[in-house]
């Protein structure tokens, strides 16, 4: 074969394996889906021959499909606890680890026939049958819910009336319906669903809402995940966050 020939075929041949590493696969809270497909446009925009796979779900989800061997580069949880968890299990680079959002708990209700509280106490009136949480022991809203309730000696007495949901946006969604007289979501949710759903009272009495973002230890384009990781820190994507109601974490 005339070495022009061989040199092309090889490089043909080459082709595939280089796009695929230009590939990250980002796994994300659902509460940051809206913003982060935005802010993906934003990085493969300032980054040629990127390709950003984004994946969402509740943060102890997407911890499970790492530690299940899901092919994973960049992994942005919505609480520390599930961050610290997958530093213990050795699952991320712990010197790539940044804290890039903010966030806050609101409680919300239905725009139409919702009931109207001030206080995390009403929530014992007769009238409030279903309260939408977060699954406490996968997603990360529902831990910051059952602090708060807890905190407001109510997590017990409640038991009865809470709906658990798979992640923020489901819990929102049981709300938005009407399935449920009153949810725990993030405040950033509740403003993408303004006309549906009405914040009833900002809740206390839980840790910080901060979102931090590591590289994956096994991820096969560290420096491309690393890149990303440090984009979320820079004016374009922060304004992307700011826009969607995240703060500075």
């Amino acid at each position: 074969m005339p070495l022009c020939r061989f040199l092309c075929t090889a490089i043909l041949a080459c082709l595939p394996l280089l796009a695929s590493a230009q590939a990250l696969t980002i796994s994300a809270a659902a509460s940051l889906t809206d913003a982060f497909k935005e802010i993906a446009a934003l990085f493969e925009a300032a980054h040629p021959g990127a390709k950003l796979r984004l994946n969402f779900a509740a943060s102890g989800v997407l911890l499970q499909q790492i530690e299940q061997g899901a092919p994973v580069d960049v992994f942005a949880s919505a609480d520390q606890a599930t961050m610290d968890r997958a530093a213990q299990a050795g699952r991320i680079d712990p010197a790539s680890r940044r804290d890039f959002a903010a966030n806050s708990l609101v409680l919300v209700a239905p725009v139409q026939d919702g009931p109207a509280i001030g206080a995390l106490a009403e929530l014992r009136q007769p009238g409030i049958r279903r309260i939408a949480i977060g699954k406490p022991g996968t997603v990360p809203v529902g831990r910051y819910t059952r602090q708060a309730l807890a905190h407001a000696g109510l997590w017990e007495s409640l038991q009865p009336r809470l709906v658990q949901a798979d992640s923020v946006r489901q819990a929102l969604d049981y709300v938005s319906r009407g399935e449920v007289e009153a949810g725990f979501v993030y405040r950033t949710d509740a403003m993408l669903m303004a006309g549906k759903v009405r914040i009833l009272l900002t809740a206390g009495g839980h840790d910080p809402v901060t979102y931090p973002v590591a590289v994956v230890s096994d991820s096969k384009a560290a420096s491309q995940a690393r890149d990303f990781v440090d984009f979320l820190l820079q004016p374009p994507a922060r304004q992307v966050l700011a826009r969607y109601g995240f703060g500075q974490p």
